[in-house]
């Protein structure tokens, strides 16, 4: 409901910006929810307002280019790959000349290195762990400006990892999360489930019995 309220809001703040921010939380809600075409929808629809004005500032680039990674990622989620591929290259050819660091205050920080760890999340979604590992092959916490993005890439990778059949390397990437912001892999369901696997197939990895302690302390 609040979604909801912030995206009418924002609808008669005539702003497409503001109304592409509401947009993603909006389409976040839904694809948790299992409603990724209605998510799919209020993206799409966001991405055309932007794209209207021209794209002749840095905000307004990256506002698109997130929202075309953000749609992107919703569009795996739905195994919808065709778009979910044509959409993250478009993300990435779009935010290729955006600075590495943005300036304060932007509504949609938005990078280079963000949208390569968008394509690491939109190739493991249509389960191809390789392609996924190769988009973030250059990625290092240097690029991230706050504990959680770091923390995001690392258990980015780490499932990645575990989808290429790799534990030792998918529990290294866990515990980096877990070093940088122990809350992506404790209080993250995907993530704990993750762990569970591990310590059900790979119960003798280096690094399961160290990650198994961190979920358990908040169980």
């Amino acid at each position: 409901m609040t979604a909801a309220r912030a995206a009418t809001y924002a609808e008669v703040s005539g702003s497409p910006l503001a109304a592409a921010a509401a947009a993603r939380e909006l389409a976040a809600v839904l694809r948790h929810q299992g409603q990724e075409a209605a998510a799919q929808r209020h993206v799409e629809a966001a991405v055309a307002r932007i794209e209207a004005t021209g794209l002749n500032t840095d905000a307004q680039v990256s506002a698109y280019a997130q929202m075309l990674a953000s749609t992107a990622y919703t569009a795996a989620i739905a195994d919808d790959r065709d778009q979910a591929l044509t959409m993250i290259r478009e993300a990435a050819r779009a935010a290729r000349d955006l600075p590495s660091q943005p300036p304060p205050g932007r509504l949609f920080p938005i990078t280079p290195a963000a949208i390569n760890l968008y394509a690491v999340g939109v190739h493991w979604a249509l389960g191809d762990a390789g392609k996924a590992l190769e988009a973030g092959r250059t990625l290092h916490p240097g690029q991230f400006a706050t504990a959680e993005r770091k923390g995001r890439m690392h258990t980015d990778l780490g499932r990645a990892w575990l989808q290429r059949g790799k534990p030792e390397q998918a529990a290294a990437e866990l515990l980096k999360a877990a070093r940088v912001a122990r809350s992506e892999v404790r209080d993250r369901p995907p993530i704990r489930r993750i762990v569970t696997e591990l310590h059900t197939r790979y119960p003798r990895v280096a690094g399961v019995r160290e990650l198994v302690a961190l979920t358990a302390a908040s169980a």
